[in-house]
């Protein structure tokens, strides 16, 4: 037993609280079957995750803050940007599935892990939202959240099959988030106009965009 750790010995603990979780139960296992399963005393365990609940959203904490530094680096497309926080979460998870499967176990198993799950889903969605308004100025804040609330979707949408044992790189996240920024007319590569997707309006100029923007959605079926 020691009364430090260095940082990467928290991921030996969380391994070894998903192994107890799953061969004794949640509520059955001890901090301190953890605490000695993992080789650390029961301070140090305290310190590093606070309970046992935290050990189980210890990555999300960690992913959290790597995406919050992502994202305030300059990116030259913030659409993007989001995106590709996205993938780098998932590709947390995709390098040892079988954890993250455990995990997922557990996490369906116990109402308070459920709840707490959907609150830190929330928390991604928030810090897209607010790095979108951030990043473009001016931007409707209904696309913003729109937009953060779809990616999150997707994400979470692609590595649910990942946690169902189905084998799911990278590339099919990727190409589902592609499909998203098309959906808002933002993906860098641009599309290909087709014979009726150009059209022509003119309102007058003293008309509220908002009335401009509800006339052509009429217009248009949507």
């Amino acid at each position: 037993m020691t009364d430090s750790a260095a940082p990467s010995s928290r991921t030996a603990v969380v391994a070894a609280a998903i192994d107890l979780f799953v061969q004794h139960g949640y509520d059955q296992t001890s901090v301190e079957q953890i605490a000695q399963a993992a080789g650390v005393s029961r301070s140090t365990f305290f310190r590093q995750f606070g309970g046992k609940e935290d050990v189980v959203f210890a990555d999300h904490e960690v992913l959290l803050a790597e995406t919050r530094a992502f994202l305030s680096q300059p990116h030259d497309d913030p659409w993007a940007a989001v995106c590709e926080a996205s993938v780098r979460v998932f590709r947390h998870f995709a390098a040892d599935p079988e954890l993250a499967r455990r995990r997922y176990k557990i996490v369906r198993e116990i109402p308070g892990l459920r709840d707490r799950e959907i609150v830190t889903v929330f928390r991604y969605e928030r810090l897209f939202d607010e790095y979108l308004r951030e990043a473009l100025p001016g931007l409707d804040p209904l696309d913003a959240v729109g937009f953060a609330a779809l990616v999150t979707a997707v994400h979470n949408h692609v590595l649910r099959r990942l946690m169902r044992g189905a084998r799911v790189p990278a590339s099919v996240l990727r190409r589902a988030l592609d499909d998203a920024l098309r959906r808002y007319g933002v993906h860098p590569g641009g599309d290909a106009a087709a014979g009726d997707d150009l059209i022509v309006a003119a309102f007058p100029r003293r008309m509220p965009a908002a009335e401009v923007t509800r006339r052509l959605r009429a217009s248009l079926g949507e």
